[in-house]
């Protein structure tokens, strides 16, 4: 069975005030739509909207017909799985911490497919081993990278084969070849009859489905049409804004001048389950720089970053911090900012417990929201309610606030829009130069590397089915 789905006039409001309006577009088995915009748009809206996974306080009116039925007010639950999947932005949330990755692939032909289980367990390693994580199959969520758990959740999403599927940022987090695999997963999956929604921040993503493009502003949707005119011939000045801004646009930084040694390591050899991840490592990070640090998915690029914090002890080696300094002054951004935060207190609530602890005055945030274009509204929603770019904006916030003097800043771009996406990262660039804050940046963008960073350093492969372990091999 195939499916066709119409949103017409889509409108959600919080209270008086309209968070998306009046959007229209029609998908169509073998036509991917692609919607583009920055964090916050509205994007994830349309998409909660069309699961019926809207937040209770939101009221929302429109149609949205699926195969000529308006199913918007009613309860889809029967339909998640069966005509109506979703591969969601975070995987973290998504998936099961206490089951490995091939049960979790598995139930789905158990449950949804209605396999013997053990049809529906070769199956769901068979899923696993086409996205490349056969030796990870047996692994649970938290002994994953960021990208691996991006991959399971998309195993996970292609195995319901659902009519119509959602995929919120599929690729966020993954190397470029593994964006390109999943690109053009997705794109066979339309191919073959599927209707497909497709979340994006990445233009090359929107390039390889192809179909048609919707390029979302401030909750409306400013451009829509075939994606070669929207990509190629844009009409809007938004879409240019947005194209112009891709990393590999941008223009080269100056490095900075050598400063005092925040942090060094020498040595750095680290194993999970006697796989080794990091092996024989040695790097420093000087007061004012930034560095960037890149590896494909499963390098070990967040276990590097996690041993020269301390939240990691290495196997073998030496990690020797500027002395004088609190441990305080060495934070992290995390790769996944829900993480990060309490997801039942507001945004608000969060930093006041932060501005008790410290002993902060609230002032010193609001320089910062301001920097960042973050809003006093925003404030007073939970994690929940902000889009993926908001809250890792608000985590760098709070990081920022405790004026470190090192911070891992681990895939701080991956969730922002590209114009965003270049807000922040100049803003690392010019709190590293302002603040003498040495940064080590974790990326998978190449050209983000290249053009923010003053040094490179990359990391070999060290999927846990690689022969080798990670470890430096072009500095830059």
């Amino acid at each position: 069975m195939t499916a066709s789905l119409e949103v017409d006039g889509l409108t959600i409001a919080s209270g008086g005030h309209k968070l998306i309006r009046d959007v229209f577009f029609t998908v169509r088995p073998g036509v991917p739509l692609t919607l583009l915009g920055e964090s916050g748009s509205g994007k994830s809206l349309v998409v909660q909207a069309i699961m019926g996974t809207l937040p209770a306080e939101l009221s929302v009116t429109g149609r949205v017909v699926l195969d000529g039925k308006d199913i918007l007010g009613t309860d889809r639950r029967a339909l998640w799985g069966r005509r109506i999947g979703l591969l969601p932005q975070e995987p973290w949330l998504a998936l099961d911490p206490t089951m490995r990755a091939d049960g979790q692939v598995a139930e789905v032909y158990r449950h949804v497919r209605g396999l013997p289980w053990s049809q529906a367990r070769q199956s769901g390693r068979a899923r696993l081993r086409e996205l490349g994580l056969e030796a990870a199959s047996r692994r649970y969520p938290f002994q994953l990278s960021g990208g691996m758990c991006q991959r399971v959740a998309l195993a996970i999403a292609r195995a319901a084969e659902t009519d119509l599927l959602l995929a919120d940022e599929p690729t966020k987090g993954l190397d470029r070849a593994l964006r390109d695999d999943v690109a053009n997963g997705l794109k066979a999956e339309a191919d073959r009859g599927r209707s497909l929604i497709t979340i994006t921040h990445d233009v090359a993503v929107a390039r390889v489905l192809g179909g048609k493009v919707g390029v979302m502003l401030d909750g409306a949707m400013v451009e829509y049409g075939p994606a070669g005119s929207v990509l190629d011939s844009p009409r809007h000045d938004y879409t240019r804004q947005l194209l112009m801004a891709d990393p590999s646009a941008w223009a080269p930084r100056k490095p900075l001048a050598p400063r005092d040694t925040v942090i060094e390591a020498r040595g750095l050899t680290k194993s999970f389950g006697g796989v080794p991840v990091i092996e024989d490592v040695d790097l420093d990070i000087l007061a004012g720089e930034v560095v960037a640090l890149l590896g494909p998915s499963g390098s070990g690029k967040s276990t590097l970053g996690n041993l020269l914090l301390g939240l990691l002890r290495p196997d073998r080696g030496e990690i020797r911090r500027k002395a004088g300094l609190s441990p305080l002054r060495f934070q992290k951004v995390y790769q996944d900012p829900p993480s990060a935060f309490a997801p039942h207190q507001t945004v608000r609530t969060a930093f006041a417990d932060l501005a008790k602890r410290h002993g902060l005055d609230w002032k010193r945030f609001v320089p910062l929201f301001e920097r960042f274009r973050l809003s006093s509204g925003l404030l007073d929603r939970r994690p929940g309610q902000l889009s993926g770019g908001e809250l890792q904006r608000f985590a760098l916030c709070r990081v920022l606030a405790l004026e470190p003097a090192f911070v891992l800043a681990d895939e701080p771009t991956s969730r922002l829009d590209p114009i965003t996406q270049r807000e922040v990262a100049d803003l690392l660039h010019e709190l590293a130069a302002e603040h003498g804050l040495g940064v080590l940046m974790v990326t998978h963008d190449h050209a983000m590397a290249r053009n923010l960073a003053g040094r490179v350093i990359e990391l070999r492969s060290a999927e846990p089915d690689a022969s080798s372990p990670g470890g430096v091999t072009a500095p830059a």
